[in-house]
C-alpha cells in the first residue's frame, strides 16, 4: 500500500431529522450522498466494499480506491444509498447486527435517537444480489469493553455464524460496536476468521495499520463538498489519529 486509503463511515442515508435531534449528524441526506459518490467517480476513485478492498489491503493493488461502509444495517441504506451506488458502479459493505435483522436500533433508545427500521433477511439478500457486501457488527450491538470475555466472543464469532446461516454468504469483515475494543477483542476477531475489522478512529488507512483495527473517514450530515474532498485527498482526517 503506497497511498493512504479512505474507508468512508456512514450510518443512515435519509432525510435528516429536525435540528436538535440526538445524533442528527449521522443521517446523510440522499442528495448529499449522491453528490459525494459522483465526486469520487469524477476524481477517478473506485468505490468498493470491504470484500473488494482486500487486494489493496494486501498491497496487491495501488490504483485509486475508496471503501464505503454503513454501520447497523438501516433499511434506508437499501432504499436510498443502493440506487446511487449502482448508478456509479460502486459496491459497499453494510455491517449488520445479527440479532436485530428486521428490527430497529434499540441500542439508541435511551439516547433519544429516533427509531429507524433495519433491513431484514430479504432486504439483505436484495443488497447482496446487487453486488454489495454484508459485514458483522456483533449479535446485539453491545459495548464489548463492558462485557466479559465469553460474552464478547459470542458477540463477535456468533454474529458471523448467524449472518452466514441467515444469508448463505461468507461474512469476512467485522466492525466494533461504538468503535470500542481492546487487544483481546482484536485477537478474537482474527481467530473468528474475519479478514479485517474497522473502528471509529478517524484517519485514512496506512500500510502500517493493523488490519483488525482499521481507521475510517467520518462522513456526517454537515460534511460539505470541500470537506469531503479534503477528507479523501489530503491529510485532513489524519490529524485525528
Amino acid at each position: 500500500m503506497k497511498r493512504p486509503i479512505s474507508i468512508l463511515m456512514y450510518h443512515q442515508v435519509d432525510m435528516p431529522p429536525p435540528s436538535g435531534t440526538p445524533m442528527r449528524g449521522m443521517v446523510v441526506a440522499p442528495r448529499s450522498f449522491a453528490r459525494q459518490m459522483a465526486m469520487l467517480k469524477m476524481l477517478g476513485f473506485k468505490g468498493v466494499s470491504m470484500r473488494h478492498l482486500e487486494p489493496w489491503l494486501r498491497g496487491e493493488r495501488d490504483d485509486p480506491v475508496v471503501a464505503i461502509t454503513f454501520d447497523d444495517g438501516y433499511l434506508n441504506n437499501l432504499q436510498h444509498a443502493l440506487p446511487i451506488l449502482k448508478r456509479n458502479g460502486f459496491t459497499a459493505t453494510c455491517y449488520a447486527v445479527s440479532n436485530a435483522l428486521g428490527g430497529w436500533n434499540q441500542w439508541d433508545a435511551e439516547k433519544g435517537i429516533p427509531r429507524k427500521a433495519l433491513m431484514d433477511r430479504a432486504h439483505f439478500r436484495e443488497w447482496l444480489a446487487a453486488g454489495m457486501d454484508v459485514g458483522a457488527h456483533s449479535r446485539n450491538h453491545l459495548d464489548l469493553l463492558l462485557q466479559d470475555d465469553k460474552t464478547a466472543l459470542d458477540e463477535i464469532a456468533g454474529c458471523k455464524s448467524e449472518l452466514e446461516s441467515a444469508l448463505n454468504v461468507e461474512v469476512r469483515h467485522f466492525c466494533y460496536p461504538y468503535g470500542h475494543f481492546n487487544e483481546t477483542h482484536r485477537t478474537m476477531v482474527e481467530q473468528a476468521g474475519y479478514a479485517s475489522a474497522t473502528t471509529v478512529q478517524r484517519a485514512r488507512v496506512l500500510a502500517s495499520d493493523n488490519v483488525y483495527a482499521l481507521p475510517r473517514v467520518l462522513v456526517a450530515q454537515a460534511t460539505n463538498w470541500a470537506q469531503f474532498l479534503a477528507k479523501i485527498t489530503t491529510g485532513y482526517e489524519d490529524r485525528h489519529r
